[in-house]
């Protein structure tokens, strides 16, 4: 699929299988002067080959908010690498998730789970449950079957 898309858009979770995903190998298989964007997780791209990449052509940016440190030090390849047009790359702090929208359903789930442990309910909804018992209590973490 990568060999044909103008744009391919990185969306899963971060876990053993998916960190470095993005590397030389599967770049090169990418379609010539493709975009890449990020938005899951910076370690699932291999920083200095999304960098080599940008630079000598192959693709024609980057774009994420997601960095693979965070904070990005200084020295980040992502943050001086240069197309050959000099334009195509953007880069931003990992922010999707501070809408309006999003921090009203972040502050409703809080107090949903502080409501239920206060009064010792303990009646939380499944998608306010990450860890149950020692172990993951959804799948959306990366984690196998």
């Amino acid at each position: 699929m990568v060999a044909q898309s103008d744009v391919v858009t990185i969306n899963c979770p971060l876990h053993k299988d998916s960190r470095g995903l993005f590397n030389k190998k599967l770049i090169s298989h990418m379609k010539d002067g493709a975009y890449l964007v990020n938005t899951a997780r910076g370690a699932i791209c291999v920083a200095e080959d999304v960098a080599e990449a940008v630079k000598s052509g192959k693709l024609a940016g980057y774009g994420g908010d997601v960095w693979d440190k965070q904070p990005a030090p200084k020295d980040h390849p992502w943050r001086t690498m240069d197309n050959k047009d000099h334009v195509g790359n953007a880069m931003t702090v990992h922010i999707s998730g501070t809408s309006l929208h999003a921090q009203k359903r972040y502050a409703q789930g809080v107090k949903n789970i502080l409501n239920s442990y206060f009064s010792k309910k303990f009646d939380y909804r499944p998608q306010d449950i990450i860890v149950q018992n020692g172990s993951y209590a959804t799948r959306a973490y990366g984690q196998k079957k």
